[in-house]
């Protein structure tokens, strides 16, 4: 009786397991791109001679971008957001005006499915997406001029498109190893490597960018592992820059100072005073720090 229970209690537990399983696969890009599908108002960012233009892509697409004109002498950021909300989410209009504000351009994507844009995201579709923003703003801008940017998500995106093309410099603002790193920390008794669809590799593909490289990630980011970020550098050719936030989480570093020192990091990638490994740690206690 007992050893039949024990059996029942088994196969329940296998069933449950793989019921979870099922629907972990069934609704993963569901839950991977939480996104708002409303186009956000470009008139209430806060801007300055900001302007929405719509861009094509090579499967068909219709992508809705924002876009920041640059000043005489000054870089065009190319943006990859990160996988909530649209351009518009609170937090991140407040990281465009930053950024900008210096005369910094920018070239905002909103990724398929988000803010607007038409289709459904996906790793290949985000890149496609990203070939689809440089093609413009390169065309707008010219290449020389263009740095990409990642943030969260965002940062597998600009890391896959640096890969492929030249840019200027390569800013990553909260990376990780992988997404599959990621859910994997999440979900450690499922073996996500197997069903896993969008697994942003930059683990993979970190060493094959040769621009300079600006990574900035909270050390009590509570999304992505700060580990992960420190990994992910170490992977990276030189030169590069880490810069680690003794009291940031995941989306609030501009409020530690991430805006000026990322103008000081494109001032010398412009200027071609970067060179060799330079990391370091900024807050309280970081002296203490390696």
């Amino acid at each position: 009786m007992i050893r039949r229970l024990l059996k029942l209690l088994l196969l329940l537990g296998l069933a449950g397991y793989f019921a979870g399983l099922g629907m972990l696969y069934l609704r993963q890009r569901e839950m991977m791109y939480p996104r708002d599908p409303a186009r956000a108002d470009i008139t209430t960012a806060g801007l300055d001679a900001a302007e929405e233009v719509s861009v094509a892509t090579a499967d068909g697409e219709r992508l809705v971008a924002w876009v920041v004109p640059p000043r005489a002498g000054k870089p065009v950021l190319l943006y990859f957001h990160g996988n909530a909300g649209n351009l518009g989410r609170p937090g991140r209009v407040e990281r465009f005006r930053g950024l900008t504000e210096d005369g910094t351009g920018l070239f905002a994507i909103s990724y398929r499915g988000y803010g607007g844009s038409s289709g459904t995201p996906s790793e290949e579709g985000l890149l496609q997406d990203a070939r689809a923003a440089y093609g413009a703003a390169a065309a707008r801008f010219g290449a020389g001029r263009l740095v990409g940017y990642g943030e969260s998500l965002g940062t597998g995106v600009v890391l896959k498109l640096a890969a492929e093309v030249p840019l200027q410099a390569v800013v990553l603002e909260a990376p990780y190893r992988s997404t599959l790193a990621v859910a994997q920390g999440l979900y450690p008794y499922l073996p996500l490597s197997l069903v896993m669809k969008d697994q942003f590799r930059s683990d993979e593909i970190i060493a094959r960018v040769r621009a300079p490289l600006l990574v900035l990630h909270g050390e009590r980011d509570q999304v992505i592992p700060f580990a992960q970020g420190r990994q992910l550098y170490a992977l990276a050719n030189a030169p590069k820059r880490f810069l680690g936030f003794t009291t940031g989480r995941h989306a609030d570093l501009p409020r530690y100072g991430s805006i000026g020192e990322i103008r000081r990091f494109l001032a010398d990638a412009v200027s071609g005073s970067i060179g060799g490994a330079d990391s370091r740690m900024i807050g309280e206690g970081a002296g203490a720090r390696p």
